[in-house]
């Protein structure tokens, strides 16, 4: 029960569509703009980079709070598998940012709403940080980047797992890691057009600049 609590407190807060929410304050659905994409990335393309900074942080927070709550609500009665129970809430949060029901399951594609995961475990902001932005700033591809990230999030918490660092049984341990890898598998999904140019050479790069501007 505790594991569909945490998933409906994050899915029902995912559902603030900060880039769909942004663009309508503008007068016009993002969703229609650029790549079509509700998410960090397109509105920067689209409004420029202020836009962009705003709607990051709305979707970062969106996760945040979703785990943080979680926290809150089962911390004390169910500390051996508070980890797992927050990667339950963050997970609702991506799907509800990826597939908001009431924007007939069009949303963004969940990076900006992943980087609130830093409020797991501060050990994740480090690798966050260096494998996104080194991959970003080189190449300017901000799905390469995020691809990298997932890769490397689903690592980590693997190798911190089995450093008995969450502190949980084998079975949670299992669990938990399945969360991980079902978050990974679903941005490399959401991402499989992305990952077509990328090889293909035709993927779109994007700059903290005007350049973006459509």
């Amino acid at each position: 029960m505790e594991r569909v609590i945490c998933l409906a407190i994050g899915y029902g807060l995912g559902l603030f569509q900060t880039a769909y929410i942004y663009g309508k304050a503008h007068g016009v659905d993002i969703r229609k703009m650029g790549s079509g994409n509700a998410g960090t990335t397109n509105t920067l393309r689209v409004f420029g980079a202020k836009a962009g900074l705003i709607v990051f942080v709305g979707d970062v927070l969106k996760c945040v709070i979703s785990i943080v709550l979680a926290r809150l609500l089962f911390a004390d009665s169910r500390p051996d598998i508070i980890y797992l129970l927050m990667l339950y809430a963050a997970a609702g949060a991506i799907l509800g940012h990826n597939f908001p029901f009431y924007l007939g399951f069009k949303g963004g594609k969940g990076i900006a709403a992943t980087a609130g995961l830093v409020a797991f475990h501060p050990a994740f902001i480090p690798m966050g940080i260096v494998v996104f932005f080194s991959i970003f700033l080189i190449t300017h591809y901000v799905s390469l980047g995020s691809l990298m990230l997932y890769a490397g999030f689903l690592i980590q918490l693997v190798v911190m797992g089995e450093m008995g660092i969450f502190g949980m049984s084998r079975g949670a341990l299992y669990e938990l890691y399945a969360v991980g890898a079902f978050l990974t598998s679903m941005a490399y999904v959401k991402h499989r057009a992305n990952i077509v140019r990328l090889l293909k050479g035709e993927e779109r790069k994007t700059y903290l600049t005007k350049k973006n501007k459509v």
